[in-house]
This record gives structure tokens, sequence and C-alpha cells, in this order.
């Protein structure tokens, strides 16, 4: 069994990391442990209008936003990597300047301590000069740092679309599939694909 950890942080794109959570709920080898932060609950309410609880029920472990006594908080607890989807730029800061303020910040830490894969997905627009040092930071210490750019040459007919193939993307970082994955073979052999897929 593998373990991933899913940080949900207060900035807009809560779509993201709950579609992540449906996407890892479809792999069997995967145990996922989440973290809500505190302006992440008021933000998947407010955009999604699906209540915390539920959310939280798409994980296999759930655990209080400041809780540094859980197993998060321990390199000691095993596990394949994090993806903080959204990750607001606090977070970012607090992740690059080590101030591991809350558990999605020291579950970060504790994945950059023990070598472990961290992905962060930064929510904002425009971003300033204090912004691109904290992400260069994180890059140079091997963080993948991943933005929710759209992407349209799979020619999305929803937002679903968009979302679904964003979060297929973050899944290939892991080595997981989804059945939303889109592959980009050049122009002569681009099909669009079926709604099944």
């Amino acid at each position: 069994m593998r373990r991933l950890v899913v940080g949900i942080t207060g900035s807009t794109g809560a779509v993201l990391g709950i579609r992540l959570l449906q996407e890892l709920r479809e792999q069997p080898e995967v145990e996922s442990h989440l973290v809500i932060s505190r302006w992440a609950r008021s933000t998947i309410e407010w955009e999604t209008g699906m209540a915390v609880r539920d959310v939280s029920a798409l994980a296999d472990a759930t655990y209080s936003p400041d809780d540094l006594s859980g197993p998060l908080a321990s390199g000691s607890f095993r596990t394949d990597g994090m993806l903080i989807v959204p990750c607001s730029v606090k977070t970012v800061a607090g992740i690059a300047a080590g101030y591991a303020e809350g558990l999605v910040q020291r579950a970060a830490d504790v994945t950059l301590k023990e070598q472990r894969r961290l992905v962060v997905v930064p929510r904002e627009a425009p971003l300033n000069a204090i912004h691109l040092e904290n992400l260069l930071k994180l890059a140079r210490l091997g963080v993948m740092v991943i933005p929710p750019m759209l992407s349209f040459y799979q020619r999305p007919e929803s937002i679903d679309d968009l979302v679904n193939v964003f979060v297929a993307r973050l899944l290939r970082h892991f080595g997981l599939e989804s059945r939303h994955d889109y592959e980009w073979t050049g122009f002569a052999s681009a099909r669009r694909p079926s709604p099944e897929e």
C-alpha cells in the first residue's frame, strides 16, 4: 500500500484538491492522508457547496490542521510523498522558510527532510517577486512546482475536462494512472478523445 499526503489550503481552486482525492479513491493501492487548512474549509464550502465532512470522507485518514502530534508530523511515518493542492503563497512562504506553522507546513517540511516527492500547486495571480523567489527556492530543493495552467490541446468542452486533465497530470508524477490522462503525440496523430475517455 502506498501512502500519499494531500494538503488543501485556502487559496482559490478547492475543486482541484477535491478532484485529486476522488481520483485517489479509484487507486486501490493508494492510502490517502488529508489535511485541510482552516481557510480551506471556508473556501471549499464557498466555491464548491460541498461540506468539509464530505470532502474529508474522500480520504482514508483526515487530520486537524493544528495537530502537530499526529503521524504526518514525523518522518518515522513513511509516505510516498505529498501534494498541496491548491497551495497558497502563504504556505509556499512557510515551507520555503522552514517555518512549519500548522500541519500542512509541518508535513511538507517532513517530506522535504526525508527527501520524498513534494508537489505544490500555487494558486496566485499575478505573482510578485517574493512569490517567485519562494517558488524558485522550493524548485531548487527538488519540489515540483505545478501551477494549475490550463491546457487546450485535448479540446476541453467543460471546466470539468480542464480539471480532470490537470489532476491526471499530477497523478502521473507519482506513477499513477488516470482515465482522464491525455498524452499529446503531435498534430499528425492527434485525435479528439471520446466522452467515454
